[in-house]
């Protein structure tokens, strides 16, 4: 017979995240998703009113297996903030794309001020 006990069902390992003193914050309202066979590249941007071009601050490379766990995370994620808050209203009309992540272009409205 074997010493070796069978691990509880269910219970996960907890990894402690350490964050260095100097962590650079970034902050993006673009996000542009492209894919390889074995890799999903996000690079996310920030556009800003008035300007041509989206200045990328942060890329996330990762395997499909870990950006579809990423959807999941961001998928409870996103279940609990709107239980706790109120639920979140996509605009619509255009494509969810174009209205979160798409260039500001001379041809949007004005803002009414």
């Amino acid at each position: 017979m074997s010493d070796d006990k069978p691990k509880p069902a269910g219970k996960k390992k907890q990894i402690q995240l350490q964050l260095p003193a100097n962590l650079e914050l970034n902050y993006a309202n673009f996000a542009l998703i492209t894919h390889s066979r074995s890799e999903v590249v996000i690079d996310f941007a920030q556009v800003m009113p008035q300007m041509p071009r989206a200045q990328v601050k942060t890329r996330v490379v990762m395997s499909p297996l870990n950006a579809k766990l990423l959807l999941k995370a961001l998928e409870g994620n996103l279940e609990k903030y709107e239980k706790n808050f109120s639920e979140i209203v996509i605009p619509e009309g255009r494509s969810l794309a174009d209205e979160l992540f798409r260039p500001f272009t001379s041809e949007d409205p004005e803002e009414e001020e």
